[in-house]
This record gives C-alpha cells, sequence and structure tokens, in this order.
C-alpha cells in the first residue's frame, strides 16, 4: 500500500465518524479512509428520534449532525448501503456486500470497528405482527411516523421502561394517543433506586401514561396481521401501535468472528485508548466497545452518544501518533418525561454497596427557583455519599423544569472525587430566577453532610 496508510471504518454513525474526521484533520493525505455504513444515514443524532415523532423536530434531517456529502468533502470515502460481511484480521481485509448484492474485498492497514448497537428483540409469539416498532434510527423512526399516520391508532403501548420508553411515551402522549408504558421491572427507569423509579410512576400517571411494573410482555396478538394487544401475565392490553424499548446490545458479531475479546454487554474490549487487537491494528469505539466505570472501577457497556464522540475523538488522535486515554464513565444521563426531568449520575444505593462502599443517602424536597419566584416548581434530589471517606457517590434527580441539568454538577464532583463537603461549599451561581440561596444540591449536600458526622 506504499507509505500512505489506509483506513477502513465501519460504521457511519457517531464514534465511526468522529474517529475518520478526526484522523483525517490531522493526517491529510497521508492516510486514506474508506468508511462503509450499512444504512441511510450518517452522523445523525438517535437521541432525537423520539422528539421526532412527537412533533417537537419537524425533520429528520434536523437530526444529521454531517451528511455523507459533507464528509466526502473533507476527504472521506464513505459508502452508503454497503454492509461489511466478514473481517479476516490475519490478512488485513474486510469483506463486504453492496445495496445490489454485490461483493468485494478491500484491504486495510489500520480496521475501526464502529458498528453501534442493535435493539434487543425478544422471541415472543407474534413479534413480526405489523405495528410493531423499535425505535433505534431514523429509519426507524420514520416507519413509526408512516404508521402514525396511515393507521391513525387510538392506543399505543411501549414495551420497556428505560429511556428509550419513556420518550417514545410521551411522543406518543403528545401526537394525542392513549398510551400505555410495560416493563418487568418494579419500577420505570430501573436505573434509579425505587424509591425514584416510583415518582417517575406516579409523573407519568399523572400525565396520563397508563404505566403497568412487573409486567413482562410474553407475545403480541394479532388481527389480520396487525398487533391488536401486547399480552402480559395479568391482562392483554389493547393495542394499535407497539414501540419495544426493552433495551439495546453491543452489535459484536463481526468481533467476535475475528477473535476479539467481548465483555459486558457482548462489548468489545478495549484498552484506554481505544485499541481492541493493538498487533492486528483493530480499533473499536462507540456503541458496540466497552469501557470502565470510574466509581465502581468495572468494565460496563453504556451505549450513549456522549461517550460514543468523545471514544471516536481519542481513537482518532491515537490512531495518528498522539498517546490520549478515554478516562471512563460515570453513567451520567437526563431525560424528559412530559412534564418531568429525571437524571443520574453515578452509583445509586445498592451499586455503591455493590462496589464496596459504605453508602449513606438522603433525599431532600425543594423548588427549582426560589420559592417566591414565579414558576418555581417542586423537585427532590437524592445524594448518595461514602461514610468512611465522605466522597459524593451519586446523585438521581427528578421535578420541574430546570431540574435536570443540575446533575452536571454532581457528575463534575464525582469526576474530581470531591466530598460532600466540597460540593456544599462549592461557588455555584445564584438568583432567585434560578435557584434558592442554596443550590438543591447543596441542600442535599449539607443535610448529607449532617448525617456523615461520626
Amino acid at each position: 500500500m506504499g507509505t500512505r496508510r489506509r483506513v477502513v471504518v465501519v460504521g457511519g454513525d457517531a464514534a465511526g465518524m468522529a474517529a475518520a474526521a478526526t484522523a483525517k484533520r490531522r493526517a491529510g493525505d497521508d492516510l486514506e479512509i474508506i468508511a462503509f455504513e450499512r444504512g441511510s444515514w450518517t452522523s445523525y443524532s438517535a437521541c432525537g428520534i423520539p422528539y421526532w415523532v412527537g412533533g417537537e423536530v419537524p425533520s429528520p434531517d434536523d437530526l444529521v449532525a454531517r451528511t455523507p456529502e459533507e464528509h466526502r468533502r473533507r476527504g472521506i470515502d464513505v459508502r452508503m448501503g454497503v454492509e461489511v460481511t466478514h473481517v479476516d484480521a490475519d490478512d488485513a481485509t474486510v469483506r463486504v456486500r453492496d445495496s445490489d448484492g454485490v461483493e468485494s474485498s478491500h484491504g486495510y492497514d489500520e480496521l475501526i470497528l464502529a458498528t453501534g448497537a442493535e435493539p434487543y428483540l425478544p422471541d415472543l409469539p407474534g413479534i413480526d405482527s405489523a405495528g410493531i416498532h423499535t425505535a433505534h434510527t431514523l429509519d426507524d423512526g420514520q416507519r413509526v411516523l408512516d404508521d402514525l399516520l396511515e393507521s391513525s391508532p387510538r392506543h399505543a403501548v411501549v414495551v420497556g421502561g428505560g429511556y428509550v420508553g419513556l420518550e417514545m411515551a410521551e411522543s406518543f402522549v403528545h401526537q394525542g394517543v392513549e398510551t400505555t408504558l410495560v416493563t418487568r421491572s418494579g419500577t420505570p427507569m430501573s436505573s434509579l433506586d425505587p424509591d425514584v423509579g416510583g415518582r417517575v410512576h406516579e409523573a407519568l400517571e399523572r400525565d396520563g401514561v397508563r404505566v403497568r411494573v412487573s409486567s413482562p410482555a410474553r407475545g403480541f396478538a394479532s388481527t389480520g396481521g396487525r398487533v391488536s394487544a401486547v399480552e402480559t401475565d395479568d391482562a392483554a392490553i389493547p393495542a394499535d401501535i407497539v414501540v419495544l424499548g426493552i433495551g439495546v446490545r453491543a452489535r459484536s458479531g463481526l468481533a467476535t468472528a475475528a477473535g476479539l475479546e467481548v465483555g459486558a454487554g457482548d462489548a468489545i474490549v478495549v484498552d484506554s485508548r481505544q485499541r481492541a487487537d493493538p498487533e492486528r491494528h483493530i480499533w473499536a469505539a462507540g456503541d458496540c466497545a466497552a469501557t470502565h466505570d470510574r466509581m465502581s472501577g468495572r468494565l460496563v457497556h453504556v451505549p450513549l452518544g456522549t461517550h460514543a464522540n468523545k471514544q471516536g475523538v481519542v481513537l482518532g488522535r491515537n490512531l495518528t501518533g498522539d498517546d490520549v486515554e478515554f478516562p471512563g464513565v460515570l453513567a451520567t444521563a437526563i431525560t424528559k418525561a412530559c412534564s418531568t426531568e429525571i437524571a443520574r449520575t453515578g452509583l445509586g444505593e445498592q451499586g455503591a454497596a455493590d462496589a464496596g462502599f459504605d453508602a449513606e443517602a438522603v433525599t431532600i424536597e425543594t423548588t427549582t427557583r426560589s420559592g417566591y419566584y414565579p414558576g418555581a416548581e417542586p423537585m427532590s434530589v437524592k445524594l448518595i455519599g461514602d461514610r468512611t471517606t465522605r466522597r459524593v457517590l451519586g446523585a438521581q434527580i427528578i421535578g420541574g423544569t430546570g431540574a435536570a441539568m443540575r446533575i452536571d454538577t454532581v457528575a463534575m464532583a464525582l469526576w474530581s472525587e470531591s466530598t460532600v463537603d466540597d460540593l456544599m461549599f462549592a461557588d455555584l451561581a445564584y438568583a432567585p430566577p434560578f435557584s434558592s440561596v442554596w443550590d438543591p444540591v447543596q441542600v442535599a449536600a449539607r443535610a448529607l453532610a449532617s448525617r456523615l458526622v461520626s
């Protein structure tokens, strides 16, 4: 191949194209970069799909950060509708098949696996019925919107109580469809502690979403080939349209076939520089890759666009001679369910105990602004700390407009390994339209500090 190195990227979304763009910007013509994407879009926000379906976002084009044409103008050879079917890591080649079924082989000097994740589809009776959807890609979102337009459903059921489930339930409510959320866990949002999850349950019901907890889907009834009900242990719930938000797993089949190690969630094991197999010049990033949790120290699979973009930048820099590390994650996350904002970071009570911490938790009730200022809305903050070191371990927030973004203050406290006292005395901004004189997270820190007095 000469002195010009060829980089093959498998996957054209956040991690793959962040890596490709970073490497190309740094190395210029010294790198030839070919990106194979089996789908119809590059560099798009899957997180925005529920808001597009719900009508807040007008068009799928608004969710695209960079089109294939824009990547090509920057020197990246993006090939759409092309699926990589096999990786020969010893021969440094990939086998691909285009949309016409034509197969070909391509050699590489460096291989980037950014194959993402795929929705978990349980093997349940009737799951192939018309009207049952996922919400993972822009094409999925278009199918949901088309179905809403063509079938005018009266009853929607969302299966799964995680972020996607809550957001899709909200989108159906906005479309005026009677909506039921079904989840196998005891509360929606099982990533929250049960007491906070219970508050999410109450908030969803207040906003018109019927919630069925501890109620896993067992199958799907259909009429004329189209879904008519979601069957649970207790009842058959009428459904004219269904969205599955049960979770995702890493799309790592190419990696395992090439002999690469996988770990949590079947995600590809990489080192802190995103190398999956340094000797054979294979890298991985994004939703297909595992990372480490900064609080527990464990290998985890946390498929979020924030991590994917950062991992892609780390990979692209290291591929072009830099030496930087991806520092891990705190599983910080935020969402909105109708009128309620929800956020979490770090460890919950059980997770802290499982990680070996001597955990203490407090929950405080407060408001998003000074209580006397117009528009103040209720919010609660749950803060977890370690009794021995007084280190902040995690937080969960639920409340009205302006509540959830405060999670970032706690996330930075976790990132810097701050104590509860550090958080309590941090110099945070104050004015009545935005906060009480003690910011809500500092009110929680004060309450927790008093609990930690020996």
